[in-house]
């Protein structure tokens, strides 16, 4: 698996939009779904994929704000899913796999917000885990018969730099103990990497490949906005007047730009053969084996993959204990 993590040499770099990676592909036929689509990375994605032609489904927690958001995007619709709700999910996969569509395209792109306190959904699971991987896992599960009769789909999980902050805390992933922000976060986006390993792993032989990316950091999303401004300014990522700054060479983006990873590993055609990888930049992620530790205060942080989101006998292990966790095989 470490094997994989090797560059391919893109003709993309940093600054790269997700117009840059999609000049000359027509997604016309193309079905995508896209959680969180409404704002940020999201939305972006989104409209650089209707643009080009595919027909979108977001899947958002409030419709009725989401719809008015995307109004002015052609070939765009909006159903309720709320991925901390697993009949919720349960209800989206359900309606999806019963129209009859096949699913080219998965974007597992929502994600919850810091919380200074230990948060708990109905299950006592912990929201930043449920939120960001766990609802994502049981509506991909929820999702495979569509995605198989594409013949040739992708599964996107939205990850992050983040994931070198920890490894999954096997005995303990709900925080009864020792909960800290940061630590909830970096699991959560272990886990998205892990997932893509393995969902490659069992479903490629059907023609359904995975991938994890970094974004990027996009000040402007709801994510980095619920840190604060003073935390923003102090990391670099808004100036003296609380404006994002764009600064690609130092991994801090614009949507456009923090959506343009998603999209290459949406639709590139350079990873027709390849599955299974995290992506940063438009490319695929060199393996970092000697990580430095992660405070969350770096004004830099770096973003490669660590070995511990890549290890293929984790990403079994956290399959099988994500199964017993939904209750779906």
């Amino acid at each position: 698996m470490h094997a994989k993590q090797q560059p391919l040499g893109t003709p993309f770099t940093a600054a790269s939009t997700a117009d840059d990676v999609l000049a000359g592909i027509d997604l016309t036929g193309v079905n995508v779904v896209v959680t969180g689509g409404r704002a940020g990375i999201g939305l972006e994605t989104s409209r650089a994929l209707s643009t080009a032609g595919a027909s979108v489904t977001v899947g958002a927690r409030n419709p009725d704000r989401a719809s008015r958001v995307l109004a002015d995007l052609e070939n765009v619709e909006v159903r309720r899913l709320d991925l901390a709700d697993p009949e919720s999910v349960a209800a989206f996969a359900s309606w999806y796999v019963g129209s009859g569509r096949p699913l080219h395209t998965l974007v597992n792109n929502a994600g919850g917000p810091l919380h200074d306190r230990r948060q708990l959904d109905a299950r006592g699971y912990e929201s930043q885990f449920v939120t960001n991987y766990l609802g994502h896992f049981q509506l991909t599960l929820g999702l495979q018969l569509a995605l198989r009769a594409a013949r040739g789909a992708r599964v996107v999980n939205l990850s992050s730099g983040g994931h070198r902050i920890t490894g999954i805390r096997w005995e303990d992933p709900h925080f009864a103990t020792g909960y800290q922000s940061l630590l909830a976060y970096g699991q959560s986006k272990t886990a998205n990497v892990l997932f893509a390993v393995e969902l490659d792993r069992r479903w490629a032989g059907d023609g359904i490949r995975g991938y994890a990316v970094h974004p990027g950091i996009v000040p402007g999303t709801d994510l980095n906005s619920s840190v604060g401004t003073d935390r923003l300014r102090a990391a670099g990522l808004v100036d003296d007047d609380g404006q994002p700054v764009v600064a690609p060479d130092r991994g801090i983006k614009n949507p456009r730009q923090g959506a343009s990873t998603t999209v290459f590993a949406a639709t590139s055609p350079l990873l027709a053969a390849i599955g299974g990888v995290y992506l940063k930049d438009n490319d695929i992620s060199v393996l970092d084996r000697n990580p430095r530790p992660v405070t969350g205060a770096e004004q830099d942080p770096p973003a490669e993959v660590v070995p511990h989101a890549v290890d293929p006998r984790s990403a079994r292990r956290l399959w099988t204990l994500s199964e017993q966790l939904v209750g779906v095989r």
